[in-house]
Parts: C-alpha cells; structure tokens; sequence
C-alpha cells in the first residue's frame, strides 16, 4: 500500500542526535532533505525513513548509534503520546499504551502477544510495503526496553532479541539488552519476562494520566477516522492470512475498537468484513499465481486456506477457471508482451 501517511518527528530527536556531536543539519543533507524539517518536522514515511538512514549513515556503528540515541534521550523530551506511557501503573500498562498510541505516529506498529513467561513485542509497519532501516527497527525495540528500565527503575533485561537485518556489533548489542541477539530473523521482536511486566513505575502519575488520556484518546479517535477503515482492515488482513483466517475480533482488536463498532464503521463505508476478507484473498491469490515461483498449494496456504479444494472451488467462483488454467493463460499472455 503506498504511503500517504504525514509523521511529525518530534523535536527531542535533533536534541538527541546534537547530544551525540552530529548536526542535525548535516542529517537533512545527507537525507537529501530540506533544512526546514528541523524547526517544521512534518515528513512522509519515505522521508523518515531518509532521516534514519542518514542518521546511520553518519554514526560509526549502526549498534552504537541504537544504543547512544536510545539512552540520551531525555524524558523532559518525550512527545505527549510517549510520556502517557513513561507515567503508567506499570511495565504492562506503559507497553500497552505505546502500542495504542504508536497509531498516531506512524509507520511504526507494534504487536503485544503474551504467552507462558513471555511477552513477545513484534514490529511491523503501517500503510508502507518498505521495511524501516535497521537502526530505527533497534531504537524502536530498545526503547520499549529502556522505557521499562526508566519506568520501574530497576536494571530489566530482555529474554532475546530478534532482527532481520544486520545490526552491527552485536556483542554491544548484547550487553545493552542483556541476552542473546539473533540476525537473519523472519520478524524484528523483543521478548520480555512477562513477570516484569507487573512491576509497578516509580514515574507513575496518575493526576497527568486523567489529562493526557483522554486527549490522546480522542486525537486517536479522529486519526483513525482520517484514515479508510476499509483500507486499514484490508491492509491488517494481508498481514495475517496466511496458514489461517483472520476473524473480525482480532482485526478489530489491533485497531483498538470493539467488533461491533468495527462492523458499524466499515458499514457506512458501504461494505463488510466479509466481502474485504473475499477480496482481499481475491486479489492475493492473483498476485502470488502470478508469481511462478509459489506452487498452488502454496498459494492456497498463503491466503488463508487450510486445503487446496477450498481455494480451487473460491477460485472458480471468483475467475470461472482453475488456479492452473489462470496461471497458464496469464503467464503466457505476460511473455507474449
């Protein structure tokens, strides 16, 4: 899905990186990017990214540069959204607030899965196709860590961290989140101690909460009606079919709402979660039989059929041919072009 999405990166960013002796202006050239973000930072996610990328590009080490910006941070620098969560009840309810408010800032999106004694935190990235750069997919992940750290004041360490790419020196890496790191991952994710996640926050205050929620809440609430929930709803389908079928409670869960408000919104949007599960496997199931090198059994799998009759019969419906013939009739009209 092409971004349209508008990020304001907020001001403690350029405080941070002048903390660690690169100027910001030296940032936005090798972004390629006019000075004026600085003092008016309202970009497009492939300008953010831009931004992170040259922010690694001038830093020594992509792992130093995770570690140095995540830890020099101020808290008196922290947007509204993130201080919410650095004056919570507890680790749990700090996380949960971040992955909530996270929404409002995209492409970043985080998923909480807890299970036995862990706490798994994936990040994945909103109305964008193009992952992040490496060292905003460490910040990201080592923030969540540092903000337990700040917030309960106690020296809390990860159970393992994931990466897909290369992180640099891993070994530094290690010694800041306090287990093993693996690189060449499927998913960027961080696993917690789940039983950390009790541990009260010393920065808890609960007067400052009663103020920013609800302001919060409600530019969230506007955020999300801003964006198509159609276009939400599809994009969060693709990223869960397949091996399964996502229902409508989960998808409504991740979009912080109820299934019956879900099903009202997308109702006045003149269509239903049913028909954009139909055509989202739709569409899918054409682009990846376009793709010669994904069997159809595959296929099928991939969006979200468990056995390859089910997806043969949707698939006469849908086209009036068999998987096979479609792919035979449109590969060969491509190599004909």
């Amino acid at each position: 899905m092409k971004s349209h999405t508008r990020i304001k990166i907020p001001a403690g960013f350029w405080a941070g990186i002048h903390q660690l002796g690169i100027a910001p202006h030296d940032v936005a050239r090798k972004a390629q990017l006019p000075l004026t973000i600085i003092n008016e930072p309202v970009v497009t996610t492939d300008q953010y990214f831009a931004i992170w990328q040259a922010y690694s590009d001038l830093i020594d080490d992509t792992a130093e540069g995770i570690i140095k910006l995540t830890t020099v941070f101020e808290t008196a620098h922290y947007p509204p959204a993130v201080l919410a969560t650095y004056h919570a009840r507890n680790y749990r309810d700090a996380l949960k607030r971040m992955a909530r408010y996270k929404r409002m800032c995209p492409p970043e999106s985080l998923r909480i899965t807890e299970e036995g004694e862990n706490c798994t935190i994936e990040l994945d990235w909103l109305y964008t196709e193009q992952p992040g750069p490496p060292l905003l997919v460490g910040i990201t992940l080592a923030f969540l860590l540092e903000l337990g750290r700040r917030g309960t004041g106690q020296p809390l360490m990860a159970r393992f961290v994931e990466f897909t790419h290369s992180m640099g020196d891993i070994q530094t890496l290690e010694a800041y989140f306090g287990c093993h790191i693996r690189i060449g991952a499927d998913y960027n994710r961080l696993t917690l101690h789940r039983g950390d996640l009790d541990l009260p926050f010393v920065s808890y205050n609960e007067e400052l909460l009663e103020i920013l929620t609800p302001v919060l809440d409600k530019s969230l609430d506007e955020q999300q009606h801003s964006h198509s929930i159609t276009e939400m709803v599809k994009w969060i389908m693709k990223r869960n079919l397949a091996g399964g079928r996502p229902d409508i409670q989960t998808v409504a869960s991740e979009l912080g709402m109820s299934d019956r408000t879900l099903q009202r919104r997308l109702n006045d949007e003149g269509t239903s979660f049913k028909h954009l599960l139909t055509q989202v496997r739709h569409d899918l199931a054409r682009e990846y039989l376009a793709d010669p090198s994904f069997d159809i059994k595959e296929v099928a799998f991939m969006i979200g059929y468990e056995d390859q009759n089910s997806f043969y019969r949707a698939f006469r419906i849908w086209e009036g041919d068999t998987p096979a013939n479609w792919r035979t009739e449109h590969l060969g009209a491509d190599s004909i072009h």
